[in-house]
């Protein structure tokens, strides 16, 4: 195995929101004095506010998906994920996509794990729903609404019903879009249909929350409502789903829906490793203090949905897991990490929400830019120069497809690259399972010193 030069090194465990820009930002900070190696289960960062857009047909899936070799010079990339951490001897274990298992020392550790689906023991849930955190899984979605669509046109009357019937649980910032982007997306396959489709396309929000878009400014929700209930959504506020089988779903006002699509955005978790970790958390998150630090471990620094930070804008509540706060908390764990070398000060993390902006597809959003609601047209706008300004790569591209959007219609054809077996909740594998100890010792790799 090869011995990586014994320089200072900082290892950063994912490539999401977080660990992105905690990579970027220290490569430029240290400006090459630090080996920065980054461990991810893919060579890309994903940014997931545009996933549904890839869902909805508007946005070709490599728009979204960042190479992380260009968009962080000076920071090597192992592909793997990391299975263990060996807090005493620091070093990281982590699997490659073969398999194999590896080993990796750091002087700084950068927890960015992020989170993972929110499963609920609901009866069949993790059997008939399909999730929406990956590109697969937008692209399996993409064919899975046309296909319904398509073959509806030569069902019988149940059956057709069921494949014009979506429902989307959980009405957060993903599931609002992901219904607004589907529903559209559906509408407009149904009227190529020759000689038209002969039922209602149904689609269906439903919410356990008293309102949708429960996290964000209670504005927005009621902005949102109009515009989606006058476009044809059906949205279920109050309601979870008790039941779910292979030809509908049992709602909780006692309703049941027959449907092929059930699609879960109920919500994350942090990511396991965490647990694994025997470190103090709060709420399943990893404690640490306003510098990020873990306390009791200066070496480990932690930052995202997985971290446990506390809002000093907002007294005794925790920053809420968004892509805006993990961009920054990963930026604040760069500068720390580079102070402790002597290159800037440490600075204690510290941010005030922005506002948000909900992309409702066509030509409507619903915005509050630092407070102030807007919607419509000029939300539109908003929203995507928003985007625009965030992604750190790919914006021409991103432009023209909605430049052609604007001028023609959208594309409806079927790719067929993603099987469904392997979208489905119930094979989604969170984390590779940790090979048992091969040494007579029975100590992992990781504390045996094995190095790549």
């Amino acid at each position: 195995m090869n011995e990586y030069p014994a320089r200072r090194r900082t290892v950063i465990v994912g490539a999401g929101f977080a660990g992105f820009h905690a990579g970027r930002t220290l490569s430029r900070v240290t400006k090459g004095t630090m080996e920065i190696v980054q461990v991810n289960p893919t060579d890309y960062y994903l940014y997931l506010p545009l996933l549904p857009e890839v869902a909805g047909g508007v946005l070709e899936p490599r728009r979204v998906a960042v190479p992380l070799a260009a968009a962080c010079p000076g920071v090597q990339f192992l592909l793997g994920t990391v299975v263990e951490v060996d807090l005493a001897d620091r070093r990281v274990a982590f699997v490659d996509p073969d398999g194999r298992r590896r080993a990796l020392g750091y002087d700084h550790l950068v927890l960015a794990v992020g989170s993972v689906d929110k499963l609920l023991p609901i009866p069949g849930i993790a059997e008939y729903a399909y999730g929406f955190r990956s590109i697969a899984e937008a692209l399996y979605l993409r064919d899975h609404v046309l296909k319904q669509i398509e073959m509806a046109q030569t069902a019988d009357a149940e059956e057709r019903n069921e494949r014009c019937t979506f429902v989307v649980v959980g009405a957060g910032y993903t599931g609002t879009e992901v219904a607004s982007q589907g529903q559209l997306a559906t509408l407009t396959a149904a009227r190529r249909c020759p000689g038209g489709l002969e039922q209602l396309v149904r689609w269906l929000l439903v919410e356990q929350a008293p309102r949708i878009l429960p996290q964000l400014d209670a504005r927005l929700a009621v902005a949102a409502t109009r515009i989606l209930s006058e476009r044809g959504v059906e949205i279920r506020t109050s309601t979870t789903v008790e039941e779910a089988s292979a030809g509908g779903v049992h709602l909780s006002d006692g309703e049941f829906v027959p449907t092929r699509s059930l699609v879960w955005c109920v919500g994350v978790r942090p990511d396991p490793l965490v647990e694994s970790l025997g470190l103090p958390t709060t709420r399943g998150r990893l404690v640490v203090d306003e510098f990020l630090s873990v306390p009791g471990h200066p070496e480990i620094h932690a930052c995202g949905d997985a971290t446990a930070v506390h809002d000093s804008t907002r007294p005794g509540e925790l920053t809420p897991m968004t892509a805006q706060h993990a961009e920054r908390q990963g930026r604040c764990v760069a500068h720390n990490i580079a102070a402790a070398y002597g290159c800037g000060r440490s600075r204690a993390y510290r941010h005030h929400d922005l506002g948000f902006a909900v992309d409702l597809a066509g030509a409507r959003a619903v915005a509050n830019p630092v407070g102030y609601p807007v919607s419509g047209v000029p939300a539109k706008v908003l929203t995507r120069a928003l985007h625009l300004l965030d992604i750190p790569d790919n914006r021409a591209r991103i432009a023209s497809d909605w430049l052609i959007g604007a001028l023609s219609p959208r594309q409806v054809v079927q790719l067929g690259l993603v099987e469904g077996s392997t979208v489905r909740l119930a094979a989604r594998v969170e984390r590779p399972a940790v090979p048992a100890p091969r040494h007579p010792d029975q100590r992992s790799e990781v504390a045996r010193g094995t190095k790549n």
